[in-house]
């Protein structure tokens, strides 16, 4: 009996990269300090909706908890009416808090634009945090806080941006369950009425809308809301300062959570787009040196990623991966390895190419729906940028060439620039690590 033989095939060559196009787009600034910009994108008869507020950094709990009930009733309707009515236009409106900005979010039929911006405005201005909702959102709020601090990952986030960001607003975003229980409803009211206004917050409004009506829907709906509250200005994000590296002792843990935290810099820098290519070629997706390494080569790890954070404050580039505590060390020093290569030795072109072909490929496809859209152009806007900045840096990510990535991924991705942090057993950790650099051990 013969064996049987197989023709393999080559792979097709990447195809050329496409020019990047943004949707027609329309911009209008209230009278009262609100910015709405309205993008028409008709594919389906729907509509995305995104409000970005700055919010700075005020009493964590109260903040997370602000979010957790401002749709729980106004004067005029209760959450279940308030619910109700979103249902009769097919929409749904969530809010939320990140460490910039607080953030209502919606969806519904093109149809039930103008209902959707009546009740937001009056969500806006007449939030009533009611006391039953209050207490029952608090105990769920703490549930959640308590559950996500028996997570290692959590543990490990947590720690990194305490070593990161020192006394910045940044260093704690977690708030302790204690103080989550300690909030009240009119605390709530008051932060409402010191941080939920107009002045430099973004409506966004994308899909089957013409920008210019969608612009006086948004004016007839919310010129009336008004404050005189003020925006925190959050200070410069500090620099990194390396050290020794950070051991969280996790008696009895099974795995360590690796951490890195390396330099990055705002999407406007003029070294943006190499590093974004430099960091792919990393660890940035799954073609991945940092993946061929500690995942397919020796099987340390399942899931390792970096990507570069940009906050309003300033940028930085993490890499984590979940490791079997027995090759804690040797998943670091490959790390740290695969950062020294890259850093030393420039990329092949073939590597570059595929980097930029991801790179291109995302970015069209995170523009492809109208719910990709509008939270692309809300993050952007949020920070000062529109989309037509897209265009530009689409135009950057195709020229960059392997001396400009080699450059970005020597300035930026050094090891020895590296902030560096380990969750796991200190017991069984611990002497490996010291034997590859300085370590500081303490409790979570």
């Amino acid at each position: 009996m013969s064996a049987a033989t197989t023709t393999v095939r080559p792979l097709p060559a990447l195809g050329a990269n496409k020019r990047l196009t943004v949707p027609k787009q329309a911009e209008r600034t209230l009278g009262n300090g609100l910015t709405v910009i309205a993008v028409r994108r008709p594919a389906v008869p729907l509509f995305e909706l995104r409000l970005w507020m700055p919010f700075g950094r005020t009493h964590l709990a109260r903040g997370a908890m602000l979010a957790q009930t401002m749709l729980a009733g106004t004067e005029a309707h209760s959450a279940t009416e308030i619910a109700a009515e979103l249902q009769k236009v097919g929409g749904g409106l969530a809010a939320g808090l990140d460490p910039d900005r607080l953030m209502l979010s919606g969806a519904g039929l093109v149809t039930g634009l103008d209902r959707m911006l009546e009740l937001l405005a009056e969500v806006l201005t007449g939030a009533t945090y009611p006391g039953d909702w209050v207490a029952t959102e608090r105990d769920r709020l703490v549930d959640r806080i308590q559950v996500a601090q028996s997570q290692p990952a959590h543990l490990a986030r947590t720690a990194l941006l305490k070593r990161v960001y020192g006394r910045h607003p940044y260093a704690v975003q977690t708030p302790e369950p204690d103080q989550v229980r300690a909030v009240r409803p009119a605390a709530l009211r008051r932060l409402h009425a010191e941080r939920v206004h107009p002045a430099g917050a973004v409506l966004v409004l994308v899909g089957d809308v013409r920008p210019e009506q969608a612009l006086d829907a948004a004016e007839a709906a919310l010129a009336g809301w008004r404050g005189d509250g003020h925006v925190a200005e959050l200070p410069p994000a500090p620099p990194l300062e390396p050290g020794p590296l950070l051991l969280v002792d996790r008696p009895g843990s099974v795995q360590s959570s690796l951490r890195l935290a390396l330099p990055a810099v705002p999407r406007t820098h003029p070294d943006h787009a190499a590093l974004q290519l430099a960091n792919l070629i990393f660890g940035g997706y799954f073609s991945s040196r940092w993946v061929e390494n500690i995942r397919e080569d020796k099987g340390y790890t399942y899931g390792p990623h970096s990507l570069v954070e940009h906050s309003v404050a300033g940028s930085v580039l993490v890499a984590g991966a979940e490791v079997a505590t027995e090759v804690t060390a040797p998943a670091l020093l490959e790390t740290r390895y695969e950062l020294g290569r890259l850093a030393t030795v420039p990329p092949k072109p073939e590597e570059l190419e595929q980097a930029r072909q991801y790179a291109l490929g995302t970015l069209q496809l995170g523009m492809s729906t109208q719910a990709g859209l509008a939270s692309l152009t809300s993050a952007y806007a949020g920070n000062g940028l529109r989309l037509d900045f897209l265009t530009e840096h689409a135009a950057r990510l195709a020229a960059a060439t392997v001396d400009d990535v080699a450059e970005a991924a020597a300035r930026y991705l050094a090891p020895a620039q590296a902030v560096t942090v380990v969750l796991g057993d200190a017991a069984r950790v611990a002497d490996s690590l010291a034997a590859l650099t300085p370590v500081r051990t303490e409790s979570p």
